[in-house]
C-alpha cells in the first residue's frame, strides 16, 4: 500500500486535444451507460474521467427488434441498433443535464452519410455540456454500420468534414473488423482527428442448438464484448499506437485495474470500461481507485509513464 503523500504525486490526467482533458483515463464506454441518467442514480460520475455515451443519429431510432443481447463464454452479443431519442432531443433535454457533471461528456455520433454526421454535431456544437464527439463509423449492428470505417478514405472523409464544422475534440471509433485497421487510424489522423478509441465490438453470433438457428434475429450476429476480446482490442491498439501521434483510447473486455494497466502498457492513453459496467455498476469507479493504487506503487508520475517501447526492449537484446 501507498502513503498519502506518495499518492498525491501521481497526476491521472489525461489530455485528449482541442481543450478536452480528463481528471482521469478511466471512461465509461459509449452503449454500456446510457447518456449517464441511470448510473447518476448509482454512482459518482465525476469520479470517471469521462462519459462516452449511447449512440446519437440525426433522427430517433427505435433499434432492433428484441432479443437484442445474448451472453457468451467471456463476454456478450448485443445488436441495440442504436436506439437513442435523436439528436435534437439530445442537445436541447440532455446537454444542460451534462453541464452539471464534472466529469467530461463525449458524444457518440452515428450515421448512415458524412452528411448525417456533420449535422448532429452542428447541432450539438450549440449545446452546453457537451465536451467532444465520438464518431462511431464501425457499428456492426445496423445496415451498413461497418461502410465508413472499413475504407480508409471514407473514415478520412466523415473526419474531415466533422473538423469543419466544430472546435471541439473529435474522436474516431475504429472498427475491428478491418483487413487493415491501422491504416484507418492513419487516415484519420490526417483528416484532423484529435484521438481515436480502439476499439469497437467484433461481429459475432450465437446459436439457439434446439431451434437450430441464431439466438439474435436480423442478421443473426451481434457486436462481441467483453474478456473474450481483450486479447484481440490489445494487439489492435498497439499496432495502432506505431503508427499515430494522437491519443489512443483503449476499449474492448476491461474487468479491473490489472486489464486497464495492460492498455496503457501496449499504447493507450485512456480506457472505456463497457460490459464490466453491466454486472458491476461501480466497475469504472474501482478501476479508477485501483488504477491509481497500482501507479503509486511501480512508483510513475502518470499513466503514460507505463507504455511499452518495442525500441527500448531491441535496445535491451544483447
Amino acid at each position: 500500500m501507498t502513503d498519502a503523500s506518495t499518492e498525491m504525486s501521481v497526476d491521472m490526467g489525461v489530455d485528449l486535444g482541442r481543450g478536452l482533458r480528463l481528471a482521469n483515463p478511466v471512461g465509461l464506454a459509449s452503449g454500456t451507460a446510457g447518456f449517464g441518467f441511470e448510473l447518476a442514480e448509482l454512482i459518482d460520475l465525476d469520479r470517471v474521467g469521462a462519459l462516452y455515451t449511447k449512440g446519437t443519429t440525426r433522427l430517433a431510432r427505435a433499434g432492433n427488434a428484441p432479443p437484442r443481447v445474448a451472453e457468451t463464454a467471456g463476454g456478450m452479443l448485443n445488436s441495440i441498433g442504436l436506439q437513442n431519442p435523436g439528436v435534437e432531443h439530445v442537445a436541447h433535454e440532455y446537454a444542460p443535464r451534462f453541464a452539471q457533471w464534472t466529469c467530461a461528456v463525449v458524444v457518440n455520433v452515428a450515421g448512415a452519410s458524412v452528411a448525417e454526421y456533420v449535422d448532429c454535431v452542428r447541432i450539438l456544437d450549440a449545446a452546453p455540456g457537451v465536451d467532444g464527439y465520438e464518431l462511431n463509423i464501425s457499428c456492426p449492428n445496423i445496415t451498413h454500420g461497418l461502410d465508413l470505417g472499413r475504407d480508409p478514405q471514407e473514415a478520412a472523409r466523415v473526419t474531415a468534414a466533422v473538423r469543419a464544422v466544430t472546435g471541439r475534440c473529435v474522436i474516431v471509433k475504429l472498427s475491428p473488423n478491418v483487413t487493415d485497421i491501422a491504416a484507418v487510424a492513419v487516415a484519420v489522423e490526417s483528416a484532423g482527428a484529435d484521438a481515436v478509441s480502439a476499439v469497437n465490438t467484433f461481429v459475432g453470433m450465437k446459436i439457439h442448438r434446439h431451434l437450430r438457428r441464431p439466438v439474435l434475429p436480423r442478421s443473426g450476429t451481434g457486436g462481441l464484448s467483453g474478456p473474450a476480446i481483450k486479447p484481440l482490442a490489445l494487439a489492435a491498439v498497439a499496432a495502432v499506437r506505431q503508427v499515430v501521434r494522437i491519443p489512443v483510447i483503449g476499449v474492448g473486455g476491461i474487468s479491473d485495474a490489472g486489464d486497464a494497466v495492460d492498455f496503457l502498457v501496449a499504447g493507450a492513453d485512456a480506457v472505456q470500461v463497457g460490459t464490466a459496467t453491466f454486472a458491476d455498476p461501480v466497475a469504472a469507479v474501482h478501476i479508477v481507485d485501483g488504477l491509481r493504487e497500482y501507479l503509486a506503487d511501480a512508483g510513475v508520475s502518470g499513466p503514460r509513464e507505463l507504455r511499452w517501447l518495442p525500441e527500448r526492449d531491441a535496445e535491451r537484446q544483447p
